[in-house]
């Protein structure tokens, strides 16, 4: 199963840039912040994702998501990798499935409630 950080490597290798520090000195980013993104050990933020997209002439889903039609706003990623939601989206990643609804229907109880505000 490949995640963002196989397609990065591989939308890298596709242009014929063979070093990771190559990579990294197009965006002024370092060898080693290049070697994370494709570990998958290290998220790029919503910038160097666009920054990504743009050069490999693709869309930010693809990068993320592997798919090949971009369906999500660009708006919506820079929403969701925020750093600030990434604090919040981090411990969802491997929560059980019943917390994750739980979350959901609090969060509508507190839209709910707040909407008449």
């Amino acid at each position: 199963m490949s995640n963002y950080g196989d397609r990065l490597r591989k939308l890298r290798k596709n242009k014929k840039i063979e070093s990771q520090k190559k990579f990294g000195e197009i965006f002024g980013l370092s060898e080693s912040t290049i070697s994370m993104y494709e570990r998958a050990e290290r998220r790029p933020d919503y910038e160097t994702l666009q920054k990504f997209s743009d050069f490999f002439n693709v869309s930010i889903d693809y990068i993320i998501t592997g798919k090949e039609i971009a369906n999500s706003s660009d708006e919506m990623w820079k929403e969701l990798l925020d750093p600030k939601a990434q604090i919040f989206f981090k411990d969802l990643q491997e929560a059980p499935e019943e917390k994750i609804e739980e979350l959901i229907r609090f969060w509508e109880f507190i839209k709910e409630r707040d909407k008449d505000k």
